[in-house]
């Protein structure tokens, strides 16, 4: 099973908020930026794009020398968050994640975030041992979630595997992959359209525990 990170795995909005808030009180103290910060709605929109992308949205009339500072300021400031705010997994990550380990499953991390960021969430909350391999877009600069799953498959053998991920960008590079997609349905960032095409959907982490079991006995 491949999972992305933000909005699957981790509550990114208990970091991704405060940071946010964060990032723009430094931009104006450098005095880069002036005004108000954005509405945290427009980045929680944005999580699942590459940040290039992001940036384009979040500060559409900004110069390419703010985005690159504010990109700067977001990991820097996400690292120090990972220790000192209170983020969280969802509900049952660990616990599901263990007992799928347990039944066999090889289990993959496929996020078009940072890789220090992807790898400070798994380490921070005690799930980075339970992966083979933690894939980011910020490590391998992989231009699509499409190309960054098709490395990790070909890298690791893998024929046949689920695509686990809350975004239209997760089903597609499961889609374009030829692999099983599982749509999580309880972030709640992106839209009905969202997840349209996932073979499944799932309103609590915990659910793909029975889906696999379930799969498994019709074999």
């Amino acid at each position: 099973m491949i999972f992305d990170m933000d909005g699957t795995l981790f509550k990114t909005e208990t970091l991704l908020v405060p940071v946010f808030h964060q990032v723009f009180d430094r931009l104006r103290e450098e005095r880069l930026y002036e005004g108000e910060t954005p509405p945290e709605e427009l980045i929680l929109s944005c999580l699942g794009m590459l940040l290039p992308e992001i940036w384009k949205r979040v500060l559409p009339d900004q110069s390419e020398e703010v985005r690159r500072r504010a990109d700067e300021l977001l990991l820097e400031l996400e690292l120090a968050g990972l220790k000192e705010l209170p983020s969280e997994l969802y509900p049952q990550v660990r616990e599901t994640l263990t007992r799928l380990k347990e039944r066999g499953v090889r289990l993959f991390v496929a996020s078009n975030g940072l890789e220090h960021y992807v790898k400070g969430v798994a380490d921070t909350h005690g799930i980075l041992p339970l992966f083979e391999g933690l894939y980011s877009a910020g490590e391998y600069q992989t231009a699509s979630k499409v190309d960054l799953v098709k490395l990790l498959l070909d890298n690791h053998a893998i024929r046949t595997a689920w695509m686990v991920g809350d975004r239209s960008s997760d089903v597609e590079a499961g889609k374009k992959n030829g692999q099983t997609v599982i749509g999580c349905a309880y972030a709640g960032f992106g839209n009905d359209r969202e997840l349209a095409g996932a073979d499944a959907l799932i309103g609590a982490f915990k659910e793909l525990l029975e889906l696999y079991d379930e799969a498994a006995n019709h074999q």
